[in-house]
């Protein structure tokens, strides 16, 4: 079993982030609308998770048109929502698209594009990857990589899963190539190194604390303040400690959920937040992915 349950410990390197930054903070869109699993595509059973209400009501075989509507809801007005907000404020952020959902919605990627955001696959379709086969997800990661390619005109410089990948994820995408990170890790604060079939492959690792997907799980977010509350915390510990040790901030956000008006309002406090402080880094994660190359290369390089 090979796991590293220290990482840097007590010695975390110098992040030496731009402008001598306290936090580097990545906020994360994960733009999943029109990829979820839905009898439609032939899938024969419909997404259950991260919407306003669960799914898997209706009888096996039946389309669940409340659901459907529930993720229509993120690429038709919450999407645009939150792109607004960061336009607003001149900010940058990263997109975790499926590439058939940024297929199925060629103005968004036009606006992606435009706002010069970064995009980091996540998966040719929202599912989950540790399900399929190796040769089916070798598959699935090379029609990611053209999908987002010829939809985006430029291919992903980054992976990220549904939750979790396989035991085959890492070594597939260095065997496909072209990837700079993936962030199927949420174990750390920093990048760091590991080696995958003899090679060198950066982490920039990822988090499901400060993430709206809590507003639909029980005991998590209930309204915009509580989750302006947690960002506003935990960010502020991290700027503190980051006088001597700073560290990346991850935010995961979704179109269908942090789009809604009541949590909007809760994104845009923290955003203002933010940007209330000095030597702060808003970064896209391709950004920090190649910073951490730049300073703090791979052992022996």
């Amino acid at each position: 079993m090979e796991r590293d349950l220290i990482g840097y410990a007590d010695r975390p390197p110098a992040a030496d982030w731009p402008g001598r930054a306290r936090v580097a903070v990545n906020f994360v869109l994960n733009y999943e609308e029109g990829s979820e699993q839905t009898i439609g595509d032939g899938d024969g059973r419909v997404e259950v998770g991260l919407a306003e209400a669960p799914g898997g009501r209706l009888p096996p075989g039946q389309r669940d048109l409340a659901f459907e509507t529930m993720y229509e809801f993120g690429s038709r007005v919450g999407f645009w929502r939150v792109m607004r907000l960061f336009a607003e404020r001149g900010l940058p952020m990263t997109i975790f698209g499926c590439a058939l959902a940024l297929e199925r919605n060629p103005r968004a990627v036009e606006a992606i594009v435009a706002a010069g955001h970064d995009i980091c696959s996540h998966g040719w379709r929202w599912i989950e990857h540790f399900r399929l086969s190796e040769a089916e997800e070798r598959e699935h990661i090379a029609r990611a990589v053209e999908s987002i390619r010829r939809t985006s005109g430029e291919r992903p410089a980054g992976w990220y899963c549904r939750y979790g990948p396989s035991g085959n994820t890492r070594r597939l995408l260095v065997e496909e190539g072209g990837f700079l990170y993936d962030s199927d890790a949420y174990n750390d604060e920093l990048p760091y190194w590991t080696r995958v079939a003899g090679r060198s492959h950066l982490v920039v690792p990822y988090t499901m604390d400060t993430n709206d997907s809590k507003f639909t799980l029980p005991g998590g977010f209930g309204t915009g303040d509580a989750f302006f509350t947690y960002l506003r915390d935990a960010f502020d510990q991290l700027y503190e400690e980051g006088a001597e040790t700073p560290r990346l901030m991850s935010v995961g956000l979704h179109p269908r959920i942090v789009g809604r008006p009541g949590r909007a309002r809760g994104l845009a406090r923290f955003l203002d937040h933010v940007l209330a402080h000095d030597r702060v880094w808003v970064a896209r994660r391709v950004d920090v992915a190649r910073h951490w190359v730049a300073r703090h290369p791979p052992p022996g390089a």
